[in-house]
């Protein structure tokens, strides 16, 4: 399934992704908060970039003025995110993609408009801050064309509930592929962030092994090239 506006505005938070236990789920009014908190710490009234790295890159709801490839320093992609809704359950958890410190990752900056910066926000608050496990982050960017920009980015809160440590391909492989849940399944996030990622000639150390096990676990046959490396 591929998330929309629609779909978010009119999502019920509490069933549409999935059965969450309550005491999981920021309030809309908790969600808010943490919107006005991060909005508060925006840097010179500058245009707001948000930095994509996983679903965001090939889903990400809004139209922004500009996209363009951009790295980010200081942190990797892991999955480090117990999933228990969306593509996954609490009986059957998935595992999903959050970013941890060191290293650095190459995903998608989008410049979103001014005009409907609040709408856009809200939106995507409702879709990643759910739980509250991100912790929204302005960081800077350096864009492929050689520009530097402060952009909005969901880092992982390791004092999170739904945090786990082992990110091991041996240990998240059989989740991923096992879990689905209302969104679809665990399987093809991965496959789809793959995708995208090759699309772009990124490549992530995170990928490659992780990709080829669950492939196997599913019957499918191994991606030839296991280069999606660096990132």
């Amino acid at each position: 399934m591929v998330l929309t506006r629609d779909f978010l505005r009119n999502a019920d938070c509490k069933t549409a992704f999935g059965s969450i236990d309550e005491t999981m789920l920021l309030s809309s009014e908790q969600r808010l908060a943490s919107l006005d908190c991060t909005l508060a710490k925006r840097p010179d009234q500058s245009p707001v970039w948000i930095f994509g790295y996983g679903s965001l890159m090939w889903n990400p709801i809004f139209e922004s003025e500009e996209a363009c490839p951009a790295t980010l320093n200081g942190y990797h992609r892991a999955f480090c995110l117990r999933l228990i809704a969306g593509r996954g359950t609490q009986a059957q958890p998935g595992r999903m993609l959050a970013l941890k410190e060191g290293g650095k990752t190459t995903g998608l900056a989008f410049r979103l408009p001014e005009d409907k910066l609040r709408e856009d926000l809200e939106l995507l608050w409702k879709r990643e801050m759910l739980t509250g496990c991100y912790n929204p982050t302005w960081c800077e960017l350096e864009l492929s064309d050689g520009r530097t920009v402060t952009a909005l980015v969901f880092i992982m809160n390791p004092l999170h509930p739904l945090f786990e440590a082992d990110t091991s391909y041996k240990v998240i492989a059989p989740l991923i592929a096992r879990a689905s849940g209302p969104l679809g399944t665990n399987a093809q996030y991965l496959f789809s962030l793959e995708e995208e990622l090759k699309n772009y000639g990124m490549r992530d150390d995170c990928m490659s092994e992780l990709v080829n096990q669950v492939r196997i676990l599913l019957g499918i046959s191994p991606t030839p090239s296991a280069d999606i490396l660096l990132g």
